[in-house]
């Protein structure tokens, strides 16, 4: 593997001839006894941690203020390159494209005086919705012991990212959430990696004060007009929430003759600098912002604090370095800078932050710090109690200080409510806290979970309590259409009574159970029991809507009650393939005898919109069948317009040109066990190539399953041997839109060989999980100009047509093989996932024209990158420059930087930044 380094100038960056030292950036940790304190050098206050560059846009405008106005220092963990995804602007892949996007990100975050960037190195896999499946490729518990030394190592005061919740999508995006709340809790901690706390480069442990991850920011009133934006902001939820005004000038000035027509020498706003850093990613797509921005007020909910802060009731909440009180700021309330103070709970059963109306439960007051004697007293909601206010004398060191809490009988259930505390001294001086708690019904029947539902509640349970503010999982399932699917619903008792009574279902049309109600036995305080119903689907053919709701209705008896929530059912097709009366022969047509089953229907649209009512895909259809241990597919595809035509090397990414996409779950288990596509087989084929070579014939490739990569080809990896593929489609012969790119006959055949030994696991031929998916791109050309673009504008067809079919094997439709019995020794468990040859994504073409291409950072940015170049390195001494013209030169001098970046001989790029100037 070649070493890279490279460099970067800017005005903010590296001259031959320049003196640069990098002493400032290599100062030695302690190695003595006494507590570790991250020096000046190395000390964070705001960081922040994203799973991917260009991720962490959002802070560039935020830490430009910060840094500016209060001498805030911010950082990012980058948990990955992003080597795995597509590069638009290049074809660099793996470790060298992760260190052109570091690079980008960078470049992106330099003016905003966000130069400390960690990268934890781990693997960029393909999309996909499970923080578990993260896990398995991240090396879960390395990560969080990077994760660690990070905050360790730096002392960040405040932490800012996703959420840890389902809702964030991604599951990189999901795990890295997590990291947040797993690291706080992993850096305060003597007993998680202590061996970062010992021995001659000894770490201590830090408490970060304040957590800015997956918290609400809705709400109304504050501006983005003028400072202090969020005075006046009240929230909807009950999150506090920081806000920044990005209108005010920053040190960047537009130069003579900018495309925005500004007076030259004027200052850029910090709106300005953060919409021209987000555009700073070419190998995105993203190239050079060339609008003019209008001040904003970016938002972030809080989430968890360990210092007293201000309420969104009180005036200096809307300051726009609210967000630092108590953490870097001293409160305003007075309290000295340091001061630890927050509330934890304590119900008499269940979690820490789940409780039952009318139930009393314990809430502490924490408190560390040197104060003065005074009082602490606890708001609760109307109708609740709560103890009485307690005496604090003189502190210097950490007390506790426990309250009663009732909540009203009438509090409703499943939702949040506030508790907050107020300390206050003798000497008027005082520290303001607050935490949510949520009241369930005292027995709660809950849909059983599954798969990354149940491993997501389970994490709440056991890892981050506190995150349970930001709500459980949702009820989630799917059943093929005229099937009967077991429904077990969990009974638990939150309460410290005995309960009894019964469980309901709702049901829909087109549904019946074996029961609409069962009683449930009585269960003792903190016990559960389940309840399982048998749910028939009556309908014949699937239904317009997919999804449908099935309302789960609880009683019980102390007091008389009932709770409820909502199962979200999804409808997936179903279909028996049986063995074909002649074997099919590869050759792009349907003979009789090879193809007898059931014409399926892929029609359905599930992502995308149609370009006009005759390009719909209405008509297509597919046939399955198998024979000598194969399955064989004949699909009809109905197309009005031919999309660009890929060459070999772009034969990956098969949303971004017309295809067709066959998802197969050989166990029909793969969301149960928390892998995802990951223990699948998915082939993704383009009908037709820009390929002489090999007539312009199809080409096929495997992505985002058990092992993705080049499937045919000059460039195949052999990961998906005997699979042959016939079309009938025929390239028009030109990416010009000049040229007529209707199909012949308004679509084409495509005919497919899947040798079952090709897949992850042996069939079972019960339950195959099933999906045919045809992805339909027309006019992909930019405004004015007439050549078609190798870009993801497609509509997606299905036949199971669900949002995120493709990554999401519990909604495909299921299949069974009618007669077939795999081979004895095939494994039943699929192979280990092999993501060690992502599908590079070749060629991607910029939005529009008007981007011009992929222009270098431009002299309209202000604060650009003057120049840069890269070098192979080998052992020994390499001297390394850059040519620069006087002006240039004398420019950096004054105020300039360096940014070295280099790839390890491990596939690492750490970096280091060198002020040029002698200032």
């Amino acid at each position: 593997m070649k070493r890279t380094l490279v460099l970067l100038a800017t005005v903010l960056l590296v001259a031959a001839g320049l003196p640069a030292t990098t002493a400032q950036a290599q100062q030695a940790m302690p190695a003595t006894s006494t507590a570790y304190v991250a020096d000046k050098a190395t000390k964070i206050d705001v960081m922040g941690e994203w799973a991917h560059p260009d991720d962490d846009t959002s802070i560039i405008g935020p830490c430009g203020v910060w840094h500016q106005r209060y001498g805030t220092k911010c950082g990012i963990i980058m948990v990955t390159r992003g080597e795995g995804g597509g590069n638009s602007a290049g074809n660099e892949l793996g470790p060298e494209l992760g260190l052109r996007r570091e690079n980008e990100d960078r470049v992106a975050h330099y003016r905003s005086g966000t130069v400390d960037i960690f990268n934890l190195d781990r693997v960029d896999f393909f999309y996909n919705q499970s923080a578990p499946l993260t896990q398995y490729f991240w090396d879960e518990q390395e990560t969080l012991r990077r994760v660690t030394r990070v905050i360790r190592t730096t002392q960040p005061e405040i932490y800012i990212g996703f959420t840890p919740t389902l809702q964030a999508g991604h599951g990189n995006h999901q795990q890295t959430g997590r990291l947040i709340w797993e690291g706080v809790l992993a850096a305060a901690d003597p007993t998680k990696f202590p061996e970062q706390l010992k021995g001659k480069n000894a770490l201590s442990t830090w408490q970060v004060k304040k957590v800015f991850s997956g918290g609400s920011t809705a709400g109304t009133g504050g501006t983005t007009a003028a400072a202090d934006c969020t005075t006046g902001f009240v929230p909807t939820g009950l999150d506090t929430v920081a806000g920044v005004w990005t209108g005010y000038d920053s040190p960047y000035k537009w130069p003579a003759g900018n495309l925005q027509g500004k007076p030259a020498g004027t200052a850029k706003s910090w709106q300005q600098v953060a919409d021209e850093g987000r555009a700073a990613y070419p190998t995105q797509s993203r190239v050079m912002y060339k609008g003019t921005s209008a001040p904003a007020c970016p938002r972030f909910g809080m989430t968890q604090s360990f210092v007293p802060f201000q309420p969104n009731t009180s005036p200096a909440a809307g300051q726009d370095d609210a967000i630092l009180f108590g953490a870097t700021k001293p409160d305003p309330g007075g309290l000295p800078k340091g001061t630890l103070e927050y509330l934890t709970f304590s119900p008499s059963l269940g979690q820490q932050s789940l409780n039952v109306a009318g139930e009393s439960f314990q809430a502490t007051l924490h408190l560390k710090g040197s104060l003065k004697p005074g009082q602490a007293a606890l708001t609760v909601p109307p109708g609740w109690t709560v103890s009485a206010p307690q005496h604090v004398g003189k502190l210097n060191g950490s007390k506790e200080l426990t309250f009663t809490v009732t909540p009203s009988a009438t509090a409703a259930v499943n939702q949040n409510f506030k508790i907050s505390a107020l300390f206050t001294s003798d000497n008027g001086k005082s520290g303001y806290t607050d935490n949510v708690i949520r009241i369930v019904s005292p027995t709660e029947g809950r849909f059983q979970r599954w798969g990354n539902w149940q491993e997501y509640d389970e994490w709440l349970a056991s890892t981050a309590p506190q995150a349970t503010r930001l709500g459980r999982s949702a009820a989630i399932q799917s059943m093929a259409v005229g099937k009967t699917l077991a429904l077990p619903v969990v009974v638990h008792n939150w309460s410290s009574q005995p309960q009894s009574g019964t469980v309901g279902l709702t049901l829909p049309p087109n549904f019946t159970a074996d029961a609409t109600s069962k009683p449930y036995p009585t269960v003792q305080p903190g016990a559960e029991t389940a309840v399982t119903f048998q749910v028939t689907n009556t309908d014949t053919a699937l239904p317009a809507t997919q999804n449908v709701s099935i309302p789960i209705t609880t009683t019980y008896s102390a007091p008389a009650g009932s709770g409820s929530e909502t199962l979200t059912l999804s409808l997936v097709p179903s279909t028996a393939i049986g063995k074909a009366a002649s074997t099919p022969v590869v050759d792009g047509v349907a003979m009789p005898g090879e193809y007898d089953g059931p014409t399926l229907d892929v029609s359905r649209v599930w992502q995308g919109a149609c370009a006009d009512p005759n390009d719909c895909g209405e008509g297509t259809t597919a046939k399955v069948t198998w024979s000598d241990d194969a399955l064989y597919f004949f699909v009809h595809v109905r197309d009005d317009y031919q999309s660009y035509a890929v060459t070999p090397e772009e034969c990956v990414g098969h949303w971004q040109a017309d295809s067709l996409e066959i998802l197969l779950d050989p166990r029909g288990t793969a969301s149960q066990v928390l892998k995802d596509t990951a223990n699948t087989f998915k082939l993704g084929i383009f009908p037709f190539t820009n390929d002489p070579a090999g007539n312009n014939g199809p080409c096929w490739e495997r992505d985002a399953d058990n092992h993705q990569g080049y499937s045919s080809g000059p460039l195949s990896i052999g990961n998906a041997p005997g699979v042959q593929v016939a079309t009938t489609a025929k390239w028009v012969g030109s990416n010009e839109t000049t040229t007529p790119h209707a199909y012949a006959g308004g679509g084409y055949d495509v005919e497919v060989k899947i040798p079952l030994a090709a897949l992850p696991a042996a069939v079972d031929p019960a339950k195959l999980g099933l999906n045919i998916t045809p992805y339909d791109n027309d006019d992909t050309s930019a405004a004015g100009t007439t050549t078609l673009r190798h870009i993801d504008m497609s509509t997606r067809l299905g036949w199971s047509a669900l949002g995120s079919v493709q990554s999401d094997p519990y909604r495909w439709g299921q299949a069974s093989l009618t007669g077939y019995t795999p081979p004895a020794d095939r494994p039943t468990t699929p192979a280990p996932p092999n993501v060690s040859n992502p599908a590079p994504d070749y060629g991607l073409t910029p939005c529009a024209v008007t981007d011009g291409g992929y222009p270098p950072w431009s002299p309209d940015l202000s604060g650009h990158v003057v120049k840069q170049t890269s070098q192979q390195l080998a052992r020994g001494v390499k001297h390394l420059s850059i040519p620069l013209a006087p002006a240039q030169r004398a420019k950096l001098a004054a105020d300039g930087r360096l940014l070295v970046s280099f790839e390890t001989a491990q596939n690492q790029v750490q970096a280091f930044d060198v002020r040029l100037s002698r200032r």
